[in-house]
């Protein structure tokens, strides 16, 4: 049973990072509420998600509770899809979404049945007919049967439906990829191979700019300072095409991977402390990892979550750590960044999704067509496995006592975007030998 809560009312209007006090959709596309962003809610408590993307969820929600969003643009007239992230362990009641007030117009509601674990999470979608149009305020309203917690809510998103944003793989490239997959005969292992399903691409800073070719398209230094590392003509116009084109790169293999990599760049006061090295280590968490298959080219994710400031204590997740002689012998001032000794440098991995839709290189979240394999096997929604990506990033600092901090922000906001380009028979050649045949291999994918 989950542990029980005094239930309170909180009134505090919280912004959204980036945004103004509405919040808006692109024209044709859906717009994402983060369950957290509420302005005022009643029985709620936030809690770090393991969904897709990281950041928080509201958790332990009963019968009665409730959270109101203020200005959410619903657009024009005409039908509106609606849709929510849950997670729920018992399943035991439904979601409304009601405009005005608790008890004002329905505009969506979502039957909650179990979905495995109170952090395996389903997306719910519902249509609404009609609707009040333009900015309106949001109402959650949990209505359980039972006597407890019911259900967990990471997001709710409204939009017109519309396929804007999704990138659609080119089925005969990816076809023609696949096929020439399956036809690839992995190397003999040596008797001796390190039976991890594993290889690499070790890799150094390349720039940094103001740019997100993933998440601002086109639209130079409309991001926060992000450190590069990979193809170096990466910015923000740039294309599958470009990378493939460019052969200049500071990831080796060379030129087998042209793929541009970036995360937020770290600061010690005012000071840039750029990575001084970077693995990409493309591996498997699952069981089975005979099913996992390359990137089809161009695809592109993200992982983490840049809007995500919360405390990052010791023992927390999103947590940078020390690696070395002497590991960490202290925190900063504020909690959230270890000081590490002298001899030893402040470290950060970054796990990316695992499992894929199979249909899209990209989607208007950069999340949605990925997702992570909790339970050690890809299904749903997202059934193909492909290699799980990390980054371990060496920064060149002990950390301090005042502590550091990203240009998103906080510690917790810690992110990393992934473009892929690499050399479409050197990646299905290390997929088949190194992770589907579950030995170890290095840079050059060999053992």
């Amino acid at each position: 049973m989950r542990e029980s809560l005094q239930r309170i009312l909180l009134t505090a209007g919280i912004a959204i990072a980036g945004t103004s006090s509405t919040i808006a959709p692109a024209a044709g596309t859906s717009t994402i509420v983060q369950a957290e962003s509420y302005a005022a809610q009643s029985g709620v408590q936030l809690e770090q998600t393991l969904d897709q993307g990281g950041g928080q969820n509201a958790a332990h929600l009963a019968d009665g509770d409730w959270m109101r969003f203020d200005g959410v643009d619903l657009g024009g007239a005409g039908a509106l899809t609606v849709t929510a992230r849950v997670a729920s362990a018992v399943g035991e009641g439904a979601v409304e979404l009601r405009t005005g007030s608790l008890t004002g117009p329905l505009l969506a509601e979502f039957a909650i049945t179990t979905t495995g674990g109170w952090q395996a999470w389903v997306t719910k979608t519902s249509t609404a007919a009609t609707h009040p149009t333009g900015p309106q305020t949001l109402f959650a309203v949990l209505r359980g049967s039972g006597s407890g917690d019911f259900v967990n809510i990471n997001w709710f998103s409204v939009g017109d439906g519309s396929t804007k944003g999704w990138l659609p793989i080119d089925q005969a490239a990816w076809d023609a990829q696949l096929a020439a997959f399956h036809a690839m005969t992995p190397a003999p292992a040596p008797p001796d191979a390190v039976r991890v399903p594993e290889f690499n691409a070790t890799c150094t800073h390349s720039h940094s700019k103001p740019d997100d070719a993933i998440v601002a398209p086109g639209l130079p230094g409309a991001s926060h300072m992000h450190s590069f590392f990979g193809n170096v003509s990466a910015d923000a116009h740039t294309t599958t095409q470009s990378l493939l084109a460019n052969t200049s790169t500071t990831c080796r293999p060379t030129p087998d991977d042209l793929s541009a990599y970036w995360v937020p760049t770290l600061y010690h006061n005012d000071r840039v402390i750029e990575p001084k090295d970077v693995i990409v280590y493309y591996g498997s968490r699952l069981a089975d990892a005979t099913k996992t298959v390359p990137f089809p080219q161009g695809f592109r994710m993200i992982a983490g979550d840049a809007k995500s400031q919360v405390p990052t204590p010791s023992g927390s997740v999103n947590q940078f750590y020390c690696a070395g002689p002497g590991g960490e012998i202290g925190r900063s001032a504020d909690g959230n960044w270890p000081v590490c000794a002298s001899t030893a440098n402040l470290m950060y991995q970054l796990v990316f999704p695992d499992c894929w839709d199979g249909r899209h290189l990209d989607s208007p979240d950069h999340k949605s067509h990925v997702a992570y394999a909790h339970t050690g096997a890809c299904g749903g929604s997202h059934p193909v496995a492909i290699p799980s990506v990390s980054f371990v990033i060496a920064y060149p600092t002990s950390g301090s006592a005042s502590g550091m901090r990203l240009a998103s922000g906080m510690a917790s906001s810690m992110h990393g975007d992934a473009f892929f380009a690499w050399d479409n028979t050197a990646l299905g050649q290390r997929v088949k030998s190194c992770i589907v045949q579950n030995a170890k291999c290095n840079t050059a994918g060999t053992f």
